[in-house]
């Protein structure tokens, strides 16, 4: 099986649970070059290439995102809501990767356009397995879109 060698971006704030992400990805083998905002505010810089994120080798297109909700700034609601508006963005998959199991979040992602909808397990193992069963899902079996 091939993986998909696309970007991966990471929004989130939390330092564990990036450094964890990254472990998880590590121990899956999945090799994708991983880029990091750590609010809403600059991963809509990031993908709307704007201000420090201007020169494209820094900051490529994402095959895969991974979005928290609970961020400082715009929150990732937000976020989600501008990627799948734009027509440019629209096609990248969006995973969300949070804490919250409140219904109107899930449904309210599902309905902006998002791919995916995680819950963060509590526990180190239970988060490292989750990642690692995403990462087989999203970078082995599907295919993902090019873009531009």
């Amino acid at each position: 099986m091939v993986k998909s060698s696309q970007p991966i971006l990471i929004v989130e704030d939390s330092p564990e649970d990036y450094e964890t992400t990254l472990r998880a990805f590590k121990k899956s083998g999945l090799a994708n070059p991983v880029f990091r905002c750590e609010d809403g505010d600059e991963a809509l810089d990031y993908l709307f290439r704007r201000g420090e994120y201007r020169d494209m080798e820094k900051s490529p297109r994402p095959g895969i995102i991974l979005l928290d909700l609970n961020l400082p700034g715009t929150d990732g609601r937000e976020v989600l809501r501008e990627i799948k508006k734009d027509g440019t963005l629209k096609n990248i998959p969006v995973i969300i990767l949070t804490t919250s199991t409140n219904e109107q979040d899930i449904e309210g992602c599902y309905d902006a356009g998002a791919s995916s909808y995680l819950s963060k397990p509590v526990d180190l193992n239970g988060f490292m397995e989750s990642i690692q069963r995403l990462t087989n899902y999203w970078f082995e079996i599907v295919i993902l879109p090019r873009g531009e």
